[in-house]
């Protein structure tokens, strides 16, 4: 039986973990089973994105006095991981959004002019943000020319998830010729600005459903009060580090959560057998295992930066840490899904096939796994050569 939920917008009654988890879960069990054709013919999730939006989902994270249901971090990250179980493509799509959501939170928290138009705008009018940070990151090859009253953008973007459904793209662009001591732009361009087109390019491996196609500005015009915020190319600051301090955590509960799919399709499995082999039910163990303590690690490290963190080092250490904990284990649960299911899981018409393609997209997110790695042993060597110049200080 299909569960529904109608969101509500008070602000006397907050919605508790549950209440989130419950929702997601009754999104999943609707989404789900609609993007089956959507993975065979990478294409998007249209149905699921419907859905999400007529339950309320879509606007989790605004505050309810904007009309909102006013989920925090750790509740969209909760929320997400339930929504993953059931429909990967519907929920990495929906991170994509959710994340610039609790973005805009922050900066209406800190004074931004904009930022609580926007929050209205995607209670009320549905709107839907894309993201091309998984292409431009620090150092984005688009440039942008200033003109009267603004900017004029020109480049090409990859990774664009939920592309087809978004109204406003979070992009950046460089000042001039990319290269060091250049300035660069971060904006929102609504894609339905003159010059905007997007290209049909994403046939992949897995997240077949999320159609994160490449975005193309020619010579778009971007007034300067949409510019966000700017930050020195090549580095992870200003704008592009609050970006990924809320990206970290919300995508990586989604791996989890195809992780926990993947849990219980190869428990049903092994468990209608008459005597399951001890490997796989010690197999089965082993993922209880593994998924308990990458939870354990993401939530720890939302309570370590808390629901309003800092825009600082120490934030983007801990949830990059957590993500990459989260994705290696997720990648590893899977594996071991398929083992302990055997043989049935190699067929296309088994979820674990799905779950096997779609759990591999979580190693190439912005930081990947060796790049969180590098991070910190750079953080090391800095804190180390700081301490070292401060007299007394540790040689």
């Amino acid at each position: 039986m299909t569960t529904t939920m109608t969101p509500t917008t008070t602000t006397e009654t907050p919605w508790t973990d549950e209440q989130f988890v419950a929702l997601a879960a009754a999104a999943g069990q609707r989404c789900g089973p609609t993007e089956v054709p959507h993975d065979r013919d990478a294409t998007f999730v249209a149905e699921a994105y419907q859905i999400l939006h007529e339950i309320g989902y879509l606007r989790m994270a605004v505050p309810s006095e904007l009309g909102g249901l006013g989920a925090g971090i750790r509740q969209v990250i909760l929320a997400e991981g339930e929504l993953a179980r059931r429909a990967p493509s519907s929920a990495l799509s929906a991170a994509m959004h959710l994340y610039l959501t609790l973005v805009h939170c922050w900066r209406r928290r800190r004074g931004a002019a904009d930022a609580e138009g926007a929050l209205r705008k995607i209670a009320t009018d549905g709107l839907v943000m894309a993201t091309s940070g998984g292409s431009d990151w620090v150092s984005p090859t688009t440039t942008a020319v200033e003109v009267d009253g603004g900017f004029r953008l020109t480049g090409r973007k990859a990774f664009c998830s939920q592309a087809p459904a978004a109204t406003v793209i979070s992009t950046s662009a460089v000042l001039g010729e990319p290269g060091p001591d250049t300035v660069v732009l971060h904006a929102g361009v609504p894609l339905s600005s003159p010059g905007v087109s997007i290209l049909d390019t994403w046939d992949t491996l897995g997240m077949r459903g999320t159609a994160s196609h490449d975005v193309v500005f020619e010579d778009v015009f971007v007034p300067a009060e949409r510019i966000l915020g700017r930050r020195p190319y090549g580095e992870l600051a200003g704008p592009l580090l609050v970006a990924a301090i809320h990206f970290a955590p919300v995508v990586a509960a989604v791996y989890l959560g195809i992780a926990r799919g993947a849990h219980d399709e190869a428990l049903r499995m092994v468990g209608r057998r008459d005597e399951p082999a001890p490997a796989a039910v010690r197999q089965l163990g082993e993922m209880e295992a593994r998924l308990r303590v990458a939870w354990w690690t993401l939530l720890a490290a939302i309570d370590e930066i808390g629901e309003d963190p800092p825009a600082n080092d120490a934030t983007l250490t801990a949830v990059m840490v957590a993500k990459r904990h989260a994705v290696l284990e997720a990648k590893a649960v899977v594996d071991l899904a398929l083992e302990a299911v055997g043989g049935p899981a190699f067929f296309r018409t088994s979820p674990l096939e799905r779950a096997y393609r779609d759990v591999r997209a979580g190693m190439f997110h912005p930081l990947t796994p060796e790049a969180t790695l590098t991070h910190l042993g750079s953080v090391a060597v800095r804190r180390r050569t700081d301490n070292r110049s401060v007299p007394g200080g540790t040689p």
